[in-house]
Parts: C-alpha cells; structure tokens; sequence
C-alpha cells in the first residue's frame, strides 16, 4: 500500500502541529551541527593517520648506566674462618 499526496500532507501537517515550526528547524539546525561535526572528526582522523607515519618518532634521551657497586668487604675473624 503506497502512501498518497494527501497521506503525506497530513502527516507533515500532524508533525507541525505536535512539534511546531520552530522546534523542528532548531531539532534541524541541531542535526546539521551533528552531521558537520562527525566529517570533520573523520578529516581529522584522517590527517592524524597520514600524518603520524611521516612524523619522526619523539626520541628519549639516553642515560648512562649506574656505576656497579663495590662488593663490601667482611672483616676478617678472630678464629680465621670466612664463614
């Protein structure tokens, strides 16, 4: 069953009505707003993608290795034994 020319005008009359002009174009104006700013998340992707490959990787700065420690030595015992 295909929706007539007089269908379709009183369902665009019946939404006016429960909405009203104004909120429609501000739910309108609210949806170009979304649209605009899903592509320019998407441009942005895609430049930080194409970019990223090209850019030098950040470097980090080497650090000399600790001195090794001294062993400490035990003092020697009366009876001469080590352990």
């Amino acid at each position: 069953m295909a929706l007539g020319p007089w269908q379709i005008v009183i369902v665009v009359l019946l939404i006016v009505l429960f909405f009203g002009r104004g909120r429609i174009s501000d739910m309108m104006g609210d949806l170009a707003k979304g649209i605009t700013s899903f592509k320019k998340g998407l441009r942005d992707d895609e430049d930080g993608a194409g970019s990223g490959s090209t850019a030098e990787a950040p470097r980090i700065a080497s650090q000399p290795a600790p001195a090794p420690a001294e062993p400490v030595a035990e003092p020697a015992r009366e009876d001469g034994s080590t352990s």
